[in-house]
């Protein structure tokens, strides 16, 4: 489990899945609202029209399920009891990413070690 810089979270999530085929996945939890101990969220292709998207599940149920068209929708939308994840950023921890150690994954996607991701992703 890690804390990240929103900066970092912001250069990975800028990853270009859509040439590279791929999809981001994080386990994450709100340090703060217990019920929050095993979300998820990420950056994934829709293969239909050729997008990337941004997603959100929240809760076991799918209640709490939430997909975006543009990353600055996803961080600003008010899905976290009536604040964005911009806004709690400081309270969100890093459980793995894409099922990886969160330093070993995120060190590809900002393109400090080379692996199976082609190259950092670009900034926004």
């Amino acid at each position: 489990m890690k804390k990240i810089p929103f900066e970092q979270f912001e250069q990975m999530m800028s990853y270009d899945v859509v040439n590279n085929n791929a999809s981001i996945e994080i386990e994450f939890c709100r340090d703060d609202i217990p019920h929050y101990n095993s979300c998820w969220m990420g950056k994934t292709l829709n293969e239909e029209i050729s997008q990337a998207f941004f997603w959100y599940g929240l809760v076991p149920d799918g209640s709490q399920a939430y997909d975006f068209d543009s990353f600055q929708g996803f961080i600003n939308a008010k899905v976290f009891n009536d604040n964005s994840l911009k806004e709690i950023w400081d309270s969100i921890t890093l459980i793995a990413i894409d099922g990886c150690d969160i330093d070993w994954r995120l060190s590809h996607y900002l393109g400090i070690k080379s692996g199976p991701i082609r190259g950092p992703a670009k900034p926004v």
